[in-house]
């Protein structure tokens, strides 16, 4: 495992990060959830993703038991605060009396007395930003967060949240986007900004929810139990991923992955770790075995010449469009 630092902080994370999603809470039992944990310390990842929110605020219960009797300092936790966690009016967003209910709630479920990355996991359209980050600084401030970090905003947001973090004496140093081979939305503008104001990448779906894997053929079923699997043995073709010419364009990435050495799922997380601004990728798992593949990646340099080999094959199926994002879509 390799390691670098989360924007410009002093904080170290493992290049590749576990993430719990749609796995713990919902996909496998604590068993298996405390199978994949271990498999994943044992493999140099210290990086944990989750969010109040994953299965119900399961997710996080699941993650605190895995953990529970691992040295704290050894591994950094990280988690989100924006989406419902329950049916009232102020069981959502990002206003303060729900980010500090949140924190508390996420640390109970944690199992420990702080988070080492408290993230924005949305903009909140309906909260003055001014109070959003006096609740984050406040949280910062009592220990129970040692740095913030966004989800999926906007640049002209991650600029001004940056601005008012630096007034009130805290560090925004992160962003989670959604990135991968196809889906290159942060780099027109994203990355630049966040070069600039000291911002580190944490990207979700570097194997694009799995269809960068090549599981999914043009024309044929969907694996079983897959994420774009009907239950008619079928497959879902609305979402983007899924659109033929891009099926067939990843089919013809294999003889690159081969060429790299590595499995597709790894090809495709050694190349979102290519860039220089992502600190770290995160991926998720039902079994052992798929973190053992995925931390192949750890390390690996993919020469330019591969990189545009991949460029080549891909063309006008990636998406690098920043008014694609859903949920800049919400915006008023």
């Amino acid at each position: 495992m390799e390691y670098r630092k989360l924007g410009n902080s002093g904080l170290y994370v493992s290049e590749i990060a576990y993430g719990n999603w749609t796995t713990h809470g919902e996909q496998i039992g604590q068993d298996a959830a405390s199978s994949c944990v271990r498999t994943a310390l044992d493999l140099g990842i210290t990086t944990f993703d989750t969010a109040d929110a994953y299965a119900g605020t399961r997710a996080e219960s699941a993650l605190g038991a895995a953990l529970d009797g691992v040295r704290r300092e050894g591994v950094e936790i990280f988690t989100k605060v924006y989406f419902p966690t329950g049916e009232g009016k102020n069981d959502r967003g990002l206003s303060r009396k729900h980010i500090m209910e949140s924190i508390n709630g996420s640390l109970a479920r944690l199992r420990t007395d702080y988070v080492d990355l408290y993230q924005a996991h949305r903009y909140d359209y309906e909260t003055p930003l001014e109070e959003t980050m006096q609740a984050f600084a406040d949280v910062v401030r009592a220990g129970k967060a040692l740095y913030i970090g966004v989800s999926e905003w906007t640049p002209d947001e991650i600029r001004r949240g940056a601005a008012l973090a630096k007034e009130l004496g805290i560090q925004l140093i992160s962003n989670q986007p959604q990135y991968n081979m196809l889906w290159r939305v942060i780099e027109p503008e994203v990355v630049p900004l966040s070069e600039e104001l000291g911002l580190g990448q944490i990207v979700w779906s570097p194997i694009a929810q799995g269809v960068l894997t090549g599981k999914y053929v043009p024309g044929a079923g969907a694996p079983a139990a897959s994420r774009f699997s009907t239950d008619g043995g079928g497959a879902k073709t609305e979402h983007r991923y899924m659109q033929p010419a891009v099926l067939e364009r990843v089919q013809e990435l294999k003889p690159l992955a081969e060429e790299a050495g590595l499995s597709m799922a790894a090809f495709a997380v050694a190349w979102v770790l290519q860039n220089k601004n992502v600190s770290a990728a995160i991926v998720g798992a039902s079994r052992p075995e798929q973190l053992k593949d995925n931390t192949t990646a750890a390390g690996v340099v993919l020469e330019p010449a591969l990189l545009d080999k991949i460029d080549g094959i891909l063309g006008d199926v990636v998406e690098r469009d920043p008014a694609k994002v859903e949920s800049f879509l919400e915006r008023p």
